[in-house]
């Protein structure tokens, strides 16, 4: 199979059930930030130490591919096997992630400056790629249903990769630049 098809050389996109919309259209705005935000997470899970919280950070990329094939769907009833939920469950690990990962921080009485080591940074510009992502997200679901759980999981998440954001620098013995 070849990875280029040609048809969308015109400007317009095909959907997951059928149909084509055009590439600037909201339901693509919103699955393509959410694709943005899978690769930024898949950035910082590779920077060194690469092994560090795995199976978090691998979940959460699955969670985002769930999120965007419902985004890029907009008739599931078209569709032999519709996508999965984003579930209750999986929200509820990423807030329980957040409670583990804060015990062992320093409590925040200031903003703290995006940066640090190298996989803490990568963490903050997938926190901004992650709030970018619900903005669009937030939009489509102006005019379209959009199940809820799909923008508690985002709001969540970028709570969850600030705390990354800061747990990696700790570890790294990198401090926080105060605002």
């Amino acid at each position: 199979m070849k990875i280029y098809t040609k048809t969308g050389d015109a400007g317009d996109t095909g959907l997951f059930g059928g149909g084509r919309v055009p590439k600037d259209h909201p339901r693509v705005a919103a699955y393509g930030e959410v694709d943005s935000l899978n690769a930024a997470v898949g950035f910082a899970a590779s920077l060194d130490p690469a092994g560090w919280e795995s199976a978090l950070l691998e979940g959460i990329q699955r969670d985002l591919f769930t999120a965007g094939a419902i985004l890029a769907t907009p008739d599931p009833k078209k569709l032999k096997t519709p996508p999965a939920p984003v579930s209750a469950e999986r929200i509820a690990v990423l807030e329980q992630a957040i409670d583990r990962l804060e015990q062992g921080l320093k409590p925040l009485d200031r903003f703290i400056l995006p940066g640090g080591s190298p996989k803490g940074a990568a963490f903050h510009v997938a926190r901004t790629t992650c709030r970018r992502a619900e903005r669009a997200v937030v939009a489509l679901a102006r005019s379209e249903a959009i199940p809820k759980e799909v923008l508690i999981y985002l709001n969540r998440l970028s709570d969850l990769l600030f705390v990354l954001a800061r747990s990696a620098n700790q570890a790294a013995g990198h401090p926080e630049l105060q605002w």
